[in-house]
This record gives C-alpha cells, structure tokens and sequence, in this order.
C-alpha cells in the first residue's frame, strides 16, 4: 500500500506494520451522565487520521479505526478487500447533532477525489459517509449545502453509502496518534494532507 511505502521512505514502517507501537490502545472513555449516545461512521481516507481529527470535536465520546463495506468477513489490514478505512464515531447526541458532526466531517476530507485520499491511494482510501434509514435525509442535506456553498474547489464526489457491519482494526492501528506522536506527524505531513485540505476548500 501507498501508505506503507511511505512510512518505509521514514524508517519507521516496520514498527507500524509489524504491531510495535508506543503503549496500547487507550481504554474506552466513560460515558457522561445523561449523554444520548449516538454513532456514526465515516471514511475519509488513512483512519489514523480521522480518528485523530474527529477524536478532537467537542461532543465525540470515542473514536474507533476499523473497516466496513467490503466483501470478507474478519477483514484485517492484510486483506481487506473492497473494505474502507473507516471510523466508528460514537457522539453525545446532547452535545452536537449528528447533523453538525456532518459538518464537521467534510473540511476533514477531500471531497473531490475517489481514487483515495492525498498520498494513499486505492480503494481502502475513498471517502465515504456510511449510514442508517434515518441518518440518510440529515447526510444528503448536509451533501447539499456543502455542494451549494460553493466551498470546495472541485466536485463534490463523496457518496452516501447504506451502513454496513464494522469491524475493528487490529489494536496497533488504534489510537495510533496518541501512541506514537512524531511518527504519525512526520506520516501526515508527508502525505499532504493539511496542504491539500488548504487547496481543496476555500
């Protein structure tokens, strides 16, 4: 994988790929007292990335990597095909509506493109908004107003795609930017990630 070559080019995709990561992945945070709690998941490219990015906002409770709409079961980062990278976002409804976490999303992602996202390419990269009957109204609108804002600098190409079953990532992709803070600095800004983001959207 793209990825993988890169972190090669860095010395450092041994230990990424091999399981050596700095601690374990972080216990699952408590719940707040009378939190509504609400899931979501999304891809948007290396789920180390969007697990760190969407980690971040105000109202999310836990983020997990992991990958969803492919074909096999029991996907793991070896074989995984047709599957996403992709994060199981769990929010307090209370907090910020899954219609605003939406909105939070897409400044995330490069919006544009479905051959993968920034370095990584393929089809464990595309972007993707995975949802349930009822989310589907709240994600088209919310596709709607990015299109009509004219914000992105290209065609708004991200699909809305019927949720399907998730499954988690092996334990050393996990919480990978908390573990292991410079490799995964010195991996995004090699990607071009922020740099593209600066391009894509106005």
């Amino acid at each position: 994988m793209i990825r993988r070559a890169f972190l090669a080019a860095f010395a450092f995709a041994l230990a990424a790929c091999t399981g050596e990561s700095q601690g374990q992945p972080a216990a699952s945070p408590p719940i707040p007292p009378g939190a509504d709690v609400q899931e979501a998941v999304f891809a948007g490219g290396c789920f180390w990335c969007m697990e760190h990015d969407m980690g971040a906002i105000p109202g999310v409770i836990s983020v997990t990597s992991g990958y969803t709409g492919g074909r096999n079961q029991n996907p793991t980062y070896e074989n995984h095909p047709g599957h996403y990278e992709a994060v199981l976002v769990r929010f307090d409804a209370n907090t910020i509506s899954y219609a605003q976490l939406l909105d939070r999303y897409w400044p995330l992602t490069d919006p544009t493109d479905l051959g993968g996202q920034f370095c990584d390419r393929g089809s464990s990269y595309r972007p993707a908004i995975f949802v349930t009957q009822q989310q589907r109204p709240l994600a088209e609108a919310s596709k709607r107003r990015v299109i009509e804002s004219r914000r992105v600098n290209g065609e708004v190409r991200t699909p809305i795609v019927d949720r399907a079953q998730f499954w988690d990532a092996e334990d050393y992709h996990r919480d990978y930017a908390a573990r292991n803070p410079e490799r995964y600095a010195r991996y995004r800004q090699g990607c071009g990630r922020d740099a593209r983001l600066r391009q894509v959207w106005r």
